[in-house]
């Protein structure tokens, strides 16, 4: 029998006969300590559990718990025990689809049918610990296609045979773990003991494949962690979610509806969403204006030649909305803003002299969603781009991103969002332009982020087609990463629609596009701003900065000068003189998450003062008029910015 050395990346090594399980190494290299951490193993870029043989000279990097990697394997497995408890429960009726491990849970689809519904967690959940104590293993076998086809065939479990018929394989893995085989590639646990903490979420339905022509199954939803803590802790922070969830604040805070009567994904404004609304687009025009950028206003419909060009019929037709017909011409609603820019640039002759020339509109555009994917104001079909175009010369490319991504951050902050990440997406494999653009442009991108002393990540062929862009992912209160800003060096609709200025040399030379756009969309970000401040916004935003409330009738006449006297100054100032408990009142104020209380009674009303409560519940002394309209001036220069 051939022997081969198996070693620890950075570490021991061992010589093994060829044949010898991962499991095995690890317990001639790890001590017993490390052992018992250690839930799986990685060779090279692939992760691999124990009974994985070895057959040639292997570094292995074993997987230990605290690892993101390990939390993956966990999760996987944890998928198949559940779905090992949904058969057990109900039986061979319930037909089994997919179930991987996802962002901070894992889940499985079912066709079943009778509804689950979170009452059916309970059960599902206690046969799930029954199995973890019993340390079941999870056994990997390979088979051959045929031979799995005809096991699944055999089942009537008609979604495996698709799946193994679609793969085109000789040969295929099936892990089993008690009375349950699927189809997978695995890596998983050791043995069931491993799963130490668990919980459904919650179940949803699903289209087989994302086709909504194929079954409804209906997706279980859950949570693994190796330790208790991580899992109250996990749940605290969904509770805290669930508090902050932006569609209930919406409602709540009477700032934007969606009716069925007038379509889903289709958001209404309310008249204090529209307010908060209006406030973040004047910060936004005048903050562009201060930065040299020239607004746009463009149709929401163009002929349907406009996308043939732009090539957003080839490349992007599943979520445009159909064509309409107009004196026996074909238009479509704009899925973009980029070639309306593009017509007001080519609209005259340019010079060298005139670059850069940056435009900026906050245009609305129409995208399809599929039902199941739209979230509030989140995924929408009609939502308003914080857009801009910047069209430059090539030795302006730098820093014109070095002026964006000031621009960029400076915003950002001045919203409360001073935690992100930023990541450099490079050159795909399908694109379009030339080599050498390609590298002055990824290098400009990398250049201006070095300048500012931003770090990134790398996102190796993440670019898109027609260039490599910067994307910044904003972190809110409770760490959830948001995709919001992005700059992306665009070479092909320049060159598809014959842009050309005049140079120093009197010849036509092409400008390179910049597309940008900083809170991505003024929908999704209002969302991620009610989440994040959980609706209870900065004073400079605020759409209501604050409540008049009487304590008798007696001040009602004194309460409606003052609130004349306010809205005159410019303030955001709302009245409740109702003939109401002050505490009631005071209360009512706080849900609808106020800054500023303004309280009158008696001694109010003949010092001419008013008696300020923050929502928060502190007090400051009574100040007047004046002094109140000088104060909240102070505080929204500052949140501002100035």
């Amino acid at each position: 029998m051939s022997e081969i050395t198996v070693a620890i990346a950075e570490g021991p090594s061992v010589v093994v006969a060829a044949g010898t399980t991962v499991k095995e190494a690890l317990s001639s290299l790890l001590s017993n300590k490390q052992r018992k951490q250690t839930v799986a193993a990685r060779i090279g870029d692939t992760l691999v559990d124990f009974t994985t043989t070895l057959e040639k000279d292997t570094v292995l990097s074993p997987v230990q718990i605290g690892s993101d990697e390990a939390l993956e394997v966990l999760r996987h497995s944890a998928a198949h025990i559940m779905a090992l408890a949904v058969r057990g429960i109900y039986g061979k009726d319930v037909k089994i689809a997919i179930g991987p491990s996802i962002d901070n849970g894992f889940y499985y689809d079912f066709l079943y049918d009778k509804p689950f519904s979170p009452e059916d967690f309970a059960a599902i959940e206690a046969k799930m610990e029954e199995l973890v104590r019993a340390a079941l293993p999870f056994t990997r076998t390979e088979v051959s296609s045929a031979a799995a086809i005809e096991k699944f065939s055999r089942e009537e479990e008609k979604f495996k045979v698709e799946l193994i018929e679609d793969l085109a394989t000789e040969v295929v893995s099936l892990y089993q773990v008690g009375e349950f085989t699927d189809l997978c590639r695995g890596p998983h646990l050791p043995d069931t003991s491993f799963i130490k903490a668990f919980k459904l979420l919650r179940v949803a339905g699903a289209y087989w494949r994302g086709d909504e022509k194929r079954d409804v199954l209906q997706r279980i939803y859950g949570t693994a962690f190796f330790d208790k803590k991580d899992l109250k802790k996990y749940l605290d922070h969904l509770e805290e979610a669930k508090k902050r969830d932006h569609r209930r604040l919406g409602k709540e805070l009477e700032l934007f509806t969606i009716r069925d009567e007038i379509g889903p994904g289709l958001i209404l404004w309310q008249p204090k969403g529209a307010q908060l609304r209006r406030l973040i687009e004047d910060f936004w025009k005048d903050e562009h204006y201060r930065h040299d950028y020239q607004l746009l206003y463009t149709p929401h419909i163009a002929r349907q030649d406009l996308w043939k060009t732009s090539g957003h019929l080839d490349f992007y037709s599943e979520n445009m909305y159909s064509s309409m017909d107009i004196d026996e011409v074909k238009y479509q609603l704009k899925p973009m803003n980029c070639p309306f820019h593009i017509g007001v640039f080519n609209s005259e002759k340019r010079s060298y002299r005139e670059l850069p020339i940056r435009w900026c509109e906050l245009g609305t555009v129409y995208r399809y969603e599929r039902a199941g994917a739209l979230h509030g104001l989140l995924r929408v079909r009609g939502f308003t781009q914080d857009d801009a175009h910047i069209f430059c010369r090539p030795d302006q490319l730098e820093d014109e991103i070095e002026n964006i991504l000031s621009l960029n951050l400076h915003i950002l902050r001045a919203f409360g969002f001073s935690d992100y990440d930023i990541y450099l997406s490079t050159r795909p494999e399908k694109y379009v332009g030339s080599d050498e653009n390609w590298h002055k442009a990824t290098e400009a991108l990398k250049l201006a982020l070095e300048k500012k002393g931003l770090g990134y990540m790398i996102d190796p062929g993440e670019g898109v087609f027609y260039g490599p862009k910067i994307d910044i992912k904003i972190k809110d209160q409770l760490g959830r990463s948001w995709q919001c800003s992005t700059i992306q060096v665009d070479f092909n609709l320049p060159e598809r629609f014959q842009m050309h200025f005049t140079g120093a040399d009197n010849s036509d030379h092409q400008p390179i596009m910049i597309h940008r756009a900083l809170m991505g969309s003024l929908e999704r970000f209002i969302g991620v701003l009610i989440e994040h401040y959980a609706g209870a916004f900065p004073l400079w935003f605020a759409p209501v900065q604050a409540r008049i409330l009487n304590i008798t009738d007696d001040q009602a006449g004194y309460g409606e000068e003052l609130y004349r006297h306010l809205r005159l100054a410019g303030l955001r100032v709302e009245k409740d003189l109702r003939n109401e408990k002050l505490n009631y009142k005071i209360r009512e104020a706080q849900i609808a998450k106020i800054p500023y209380m303004l309280i009158v009674g008696d001694k109010e009303k003949e010092d001419r003062t008013v008696t300020l409560r923050r929502r928060d519940g502190s007090n400051l002394p009574p100040m007047s008029w004046d002094a109140f309209t000088d104060m909240v001036a102070a505080e929204v220069r500052q949140g501002r910015g100035y």
